[in-house]
């Protein structure tokens, strides 16, 4: 059974740090490349951070690039993001995804085949 779990959401205030965390099981995590997603009321789903199967790779989206730092721990399954310095336009849900689509600058949802249920993140002003 494959599961996707994130973990670490929950409110802060301006220029605060949080560190979510997405459990993975069920499917062979280091096959694929992984992404976080967020999702703001109103807003499209962005893709702002993504890795490759191994970290060799890195995408942020120039929202986050400086701010946020993702990695992943192939052998206990799980994808992580620090988050620093937040703003409240960071508030939205946060959603794991396995198996994004990553190039040289995007990284996108079309290919993903496992999403978590999201996580909410609230930056206080």
């Amino acid at each position: 059974q494959v599961q996707v779990v994130e973990s670490g959401g929950g409110l802060v205030q301006a220029g605060g740090s949080l560190r979510l965390s997405c459990t993975a099981s069920g499917f062979i995590f280091e096959d694929y490349n992984m992404g976080w997603f967020r999702q703001a009321p109103g807003k499209e789903r962005e893709g702002f951070s993504c890795i490759s199967n191994h970290a060799k790779r890195t995408y942020y989206a120039n929202s986050v690039k400086g701010r946020f730092t993702i990695s992943r721990d192939n052998a206990k399954k799980v994808l992580y993001l620090q988050m620093n310095s937040l703003k409240p336009e960071d508030t939205a849900t946060y959603y794991c995804a396995a198996k994004v689509s990553l190039g040289y600058d995007y990284c996108s949802a079309a290919s993903v085949n496992y999403w978590g249920q999201g996580t909410q993140v609230t930056v206080s002003s």
